[in-house]
């Protein structure tokens, strides 16, 4: 029994400091989004990707790395306290913060895949040149080309669009659909859905998300054009999607779209101009020595985080 009531107060105590440690990050991202705005340079999808998952990346981290080794370390296994209501009703809430974001997962995949569905029901597979994925002619009204799928994707494409389209335009916008595929954009969007945070609370998420998408977007361009022939035919396609399409809002699911609610006038530009979208420069410097001065501190952080642990659980009601 002790060694139960061991394990339950270590869940508990785990779970309220999710919270605790997600809400601060979530708060520290909130901010730092706010004085990102007026950065007119545009920035990797990459960053933006990692911004949007700090809160819930850091939080489960801590716990998992940080408290869980302090707590079976340090933590007496004699059940010598009380449950207090408050450490209860935060773990409470951080549980409610995993169930709620694994629903939201749960629910884009869903949609995702009936919206899929319903697309295939009215398709007919389809030849195209260089296109590793399988490829379906959809019967719709609404114009489209999508990305659908994570694991299994397929190229979805509206009848009015292929007819819209010249051959040449058509593969261009397919090398920009296989660009999302490599990059796996599909995953990401699924994993922002899903991420457990308090971020989502706040205008900053979702902020952050259309920065992304624009990114990603301007990346899938960059990565499907190695000429100005190409470029000239990607940035043709997407002004004929975009006059059928438009106005678009970006689709809550995990799917991909060629225009993916709006940013065509900055895409086009780009790809007329031949401009790279972002710098790849890196600098390793940082995170080697931030590694190295993490693996110095961690022994004595399982020791601080445990006292501060007990500091609470005390003072706390």
């Amino acid at each position: 029994m002790s060694e139960l009531l061991y394990l339950v107060r270590g869940v508990l105590l785990g779970l309220a400091w999710l919270l605790l440690v997600n809400a601060l990050a979530s708060a520290v991202v909130a901010l730092a989004a706010q004085r990102l705005r007026a950065i007119d340079r545009l920035r990797a999808p990459e960053f933006w990707l990692a911004l949007r998952l700090v809160p819930a990346g850091a939080s489960t981290a801590f716990v998992v790395f940080v408290f869980a080794p302090s707590y079976w370390k340090y933590e007496p296994r004699l059940p010598s306290e009380s449950f207090d209501v408050t450490v209860i009703a935060c773990a409470l809430a951080g549980a409610a913060l995993l169930v709620a974001a694994g629903a939201r997962g749960f629910a884009a995949w869903r949609s995702a895949s009936r919206r899929t569905r319903e697309w295939s029901r009215r398709s007919r597979p389809i030849a195209i040149d260089a296109a590793p994925l399988p490829a379906f002619a959809v019967d719709a009204a609404a114009p489209t080309m999508a990305l659908a799928g994570v694991f299994r994707a397929r190229l979805l494409i509206t009848r009015g669009v292929l007819d819209t389209l010249t051959d040449e335009e058509l593969r261009a916008a397919v090398a920009h659909e296989l660009g999302h595929w490599r990059s796996w954009d599909n995953l990401k969007r699924l994993a922002m859905r899903a991420a457990p945070d308090l971020l989502r609370f706040t205008p900053a998420a979702a902020a952050i998300e259309s920065r992304w998408a624009s990114a990603a977007e301007h990346a899938a361009d960059h990565d499907a054009c190695g000429d100005a022939r190409s470029r000239c035919a990607l940035a043709s396609a997407l002004v004929k999607v975009a006059r059928l399409t438009l106005p678009a809002t970006p689709l809550a699911e995990p799917i991909s779209t060629l225009v993916d609610g709006g940013e065509i006038a900055s895409r086009v530009e780009r790809l007329l101009s031949g401009a790279a979208p972002f710098g790849h420069t890196r600098r390793r410097w940082p995170l080697v020595a931030g590694s190295l001065v993490a693996a110095g501190a961690y022994v004595p952080l399982l020791q601080l985080v445990h006292d501060v642990t007990e500091v609470i659980v005390h003072v706390l009601p």
